[in-house]
């Protein structure tokens, strides 16, 4: 595991932005796991102002969604889909055979969810995940008390997250259940990127570097991965006590 600490929010994607750039470029056909919420989307307006200035090439990259509340899909406004299609998809112009997303108004779940593994093992595995992180230590949908062996799967939504998730509505929506991909395809990719910015995340970047391992916190889960990076800006940073590695 590997933490930057960068001045501010833009500066966290730009150094975010050149790293993924340069893991991409060597490989001919990667798969790009991208979350969506307020953490990644700076990152993805860096990407997207880069390809239209010709100085980035993407056209042969392909994108697996993390995550989707149960009962939308992108034509739901609010949906986890909805907002990429805004922040990244349409301004890039991406072929929807280059796009793979959880369906939350599918009738058989299950089978969407092995939909998305399929995806990923036809594309030989994920280059790159790009993801958020919850005040609660939540990465994608796997809440607390989620076991690092799931993949993708249907998850129990915790109350806190419920309430939060509520911002991207601008009215009240039912998010008790979502489909995501499990702490087990995280562990398989060859890198994680974990955004964060702002001083609300202090206190959960503090413990998921320094608590114990476990499935209480489930970002600690991916502590130990090789290819993880956290990058964070100063205010996300500030409570950071130390850094245990065990």
């Amino acid at each position: 595991m590997k933490i930057i600490i960068e001045e501010n929010y833009d500066e966290l994607c730009r150094h975010a932005l050149d790293d993924l750039l340069a893991i991409m470029e060597p490989v001919s056909h990667p798969l790009v796991c991208v979350a969506s919420g307020d953490s990644p989307k700076g990152l993805y307006q860096q990407l997207t102002d880069r390809v239209h200035q010709k100085q980035v090439d993407v056209s042969a990259w392909n994108f697996v969604g993390l995550d989707e509340w149960v009962g939308m899909n992108g034509n739901d406004e609010g949906s986890c889909k909805f907002h990429l299609d805004n922040q990244l998809f349409k301004p890039l112009k991406i072929e929807k055979e280059r796009q793979c997303f959880f369906d939350g108004r599918a009738e058989d779940v299950e089978a969407e969810c092995q939909r998305i593994e399929n995806f990923i093992a036809q594309h030989n595995g994920i280059e790159a995940a790009i993801v958020g992180l919850g005040l609660n230590g939540h990465v994608g949908m796997n809440e607390p008390g989620s076991s690092a062996k799931l993949h993708a799967h249907i998850s129990e939504i915790d109350p806190h997250t419920q309430a939060v998730g509520q911002k991207y509505f601008t009215s009240p929506q039912s998010l008790t259940h979502g489909l995501t991909m499990g702490i087990g395809n995280l562990l398989e990719a060859k890198n994680v990127f974990i955004i964060v910015s702002g001083k609300h995340k202090a206190a959960i970047v503090n413990r998921i570097l320094n608590e114990v391992i476990s499935e209480t916190v489930p970002a600690t889960l991916l502590r130990n991965h090789t290819g993880l990076v956290l990058y964070v800006d100063k205010d996300a940073a500030s409570l950071i006590t130390s850094h245990n590695d065990k």
